[in-house]
């Protein structure tokens, strides 16, 4: 597998029919959260990597250090943590959304969680050293970078709140009006854990004519 240049950017050459144009995934990106140069973008694409997952593949596992983060091209992903033998989902990163354990990821500590892909991915990887240098070449990047970090802890901090004052069935619409087709995509047992709820409970919020 190998990049190549094409019209409107770089494509990713693979067995695989549909091309990717990261010129166009990165520009999308930096719409959402902070605008990058040509300058900054090119010197970013010139150090990802692309890499493909399936699904049910694990990139972090608890007590790793993981200095990588990935950019999701398609596809999906969950964190999760492991108490006394309970699966319990932390967060969910679709397209467009970047996947990494935060904790490892920005200090020198063993991640807590585990990644696991959900669906076949396609991801544009990126480590930290590099993220490092490029925030000290360019501002806009410093910037873009300060950008997803503060809007991923929003979303944190987000789904705390909600967890401790709002009641299940409002959890459950506030995680679809954010993926409205989050339940096409996720297994029920992980919405569930995400939420804080037994799967059982959830069924009864998806079909209230079954409560009792």
């Amino acid at each position: 597998m190998k990049k190549a240049t094409g019209i409107g950017g770089i494509f990713f050459k693979s067995k695989d029919p549909q091309k990717i144009n990261i010129e166009k995934v990165l520009n999308e990106t930096s719409a959402a959260y902070s605008p990058l140069s040509a300058e900054c973008s090119q010197d970013f694409i010139d150090n990802l990597s692309i890499r493909k997952f399936q699904r049910g593949d694990l990139v972090v596992r608890e007590g790793q250090f993981a200095k990588k983060a990935y950019l999701i091209v398609s596809g999906c992903s969950r964190a999760f943590y492991l108490k006394e033998g309970k699966d319990i989902t932390d967060w969910f990163t679709f397209e467009n959304q970047f996947m990494a354990s935060i904790v490892s990821f920005f200090s020198d500590r063993p991640s807590p969680h585990y990644l696991e892909f959900l669906e076949d991915s396609t991801v544009l990887e990126f480590s930290k050293e590099i993220m490092d240098s490029l925030s000290e070449k360019h501002h806009d990047f410093e910037r873009f970078i300060s950008r997803v970090v503060t809007e991923t802890m929003l979303g944190l901090c987000e789904r705390l709140y909600t967890i401790q004052f709002n009641k299940a069935s409002v959890r459950y619409l506030h995680l679809l009006n954010i993926y409205p087709k989050i339940t096409e995509r996720v297994p029920l047992t992980h919405i569930a854990s995400y939420l804080g709820v037994t799967l059982e409970t959830l069924s009864r919020i998806r079909n209230p004519k079954n409560r009792i």
